[in-house]
């Protein structure tokens, strides 16, 4: 039997490394990968339990003011919107993302205005059903808040991560693309305005 030349072990141990190097940052883009895309199903998660409580917000508030059929018609088309943009995470869009934010902040400015009706009908704001639902929304709405950001701290990990040399080139390679972030809606300055 022939042994190998000192070049050839050589040639395999520096294969080899490169081949172990691959093999750790394929699955490190995978690990990173696996954590944005959980972050951003929690998100949905989130954005999911606001749009069940709201059914129960409006029969009670139908309750108390029959004659603001415009206002729950709003919010019941705005929910429907909202539940029907659905999203592959791992494969998100710059523009399905700004579809699902889009269909989202109309479903908060319908629930604005939901909730604005309370003004007017002293019995709903002392409700206590009203106020346990209004409650929960709120905490909802904190929910979100909480993953909107925990999905962008996770991202930006995942983008630093196949961004930087060399793992750049493996990213290219096998096909991780970067994700992109919630952000703030361009009128959210602006303060929403509620009309009836």
């Amino acid at each position: 039997m022939k042994s190998l030349s000192k070049g050839t072990i050589g040639l395999i141990v520096v294969v080899a490394i490169i081949a172990m190097w691959a093999i750790g940052g394929y699955n490190g883009m995978v690990q990173e990968q696996e954590k944005a895309t959980t972050a951003f199903a929690n998100v949905q998660s989130a954005y999911q339990r606001r749009a069940d409580l709201i059914p129960n917000l409006v029969e009670v508030v139908k309750g108390y003011a029959k004659h603001e059929e415009e206002t729950f018609k709003g919010v019941v088309e705005a929910r429907a919107k909202a539940t029907q943009v659905t999203i592959d995470p791992s494969n998100v869009t710059p523009e399905q993302l700004k579809e699902f934010q889009a269909a989202q902040g109309e479903l908060s400015q319908a629930l604005g205005r939901l909730l604005a009706v309370q003004e007017n009908y002293p019995e709903l704001k002392a409700n206590e059903n009203f106020k346990d639902l209004q409650v929960q929304l709120e905490g909802t709405e904190n929910r979100i808040n909480t993953e909107r950001n925990k999905y962008n701290e996770v991202v930006q990990v995942y983008n630093t991560f196949i961004r930087k040399f060399p793992k750049n080139i493996l990213a290219s390679i096998f096909g991780f693309p970067k994700m992109d972030k919630f952000e703030a809606d361009a009128d959210a300055k602006n303060a929403p305005k509620v009309k009836f």
